[in-house]
């Protein structure tokens, strides 16, 4: 019974540790998702088609538990472009939009930020206003009585 559970604890640490150790996929991967996308951009398809499908063609040759991010994949077509200069040397123009001005984000997140703080101080002052008005009627309605509302009584 030992014995079986050694072997089955052998199989399953090949089984997480084999695609860790197996590389070269990578490497192969991202060479050829740089080929893809250069390729497709220089065929006269937009960036997000191009870019669609070097990413796939990343995250599924791509081993191991974790796949590929978005922003990894991006990296890994820029540094394969930059280190095969004459081989993508067409490619190089389009490696900026793999890479969007990230100032850019900054400012659009800001401006979202802002906007929902200033979103949010409304709702503050617009709750408060209505708990004011609603202690002023209170006051009100309690100074007067039925009495002084009776328009028949002088």
């Amino acid at each position: 019974m030992q014995r079986f559970k050694d072997k089955k604890l052998i199989l399953v640490s090949l089984g997480v540790f084999t695609p860790l150790i197996l590389t070269n996929t990578k490497v192969n991967a991202s060479s050829f998702g740089a080929e893809i996308f250069c390729t497709m951009r220089d065929g006269g398809n937009d960036h997000e088609s191009s870019w669609d499908a070097a990413y796939t063609y990343i995250k599924k040759q791509k081993g191991g538990l974790f796949k590929v991010s978005p922003k990894n994949a991006a990296a890994q077509i820029t540094e394969t472009v930059i280190r095969e200069r004459e081989k993508f040397s067409y490619c190089v123009e389009y490696l900026d939009n793999l890479h969007p001005n990230r100032k850019l984000i900054r400012d659009l997140e800001k401006e979202e930020k802002r906007k929902e703080k200033e979103a949010q101080d409304r709702e503050n002052k617009r709750i408060k206003l209505k708990k004011e008005l609603e202690e002023t009627n209170k006051e009100i309605s309690e100074e007067f009585t039925d009495e002084t509302l009776d328009r028949y009584s002088y």
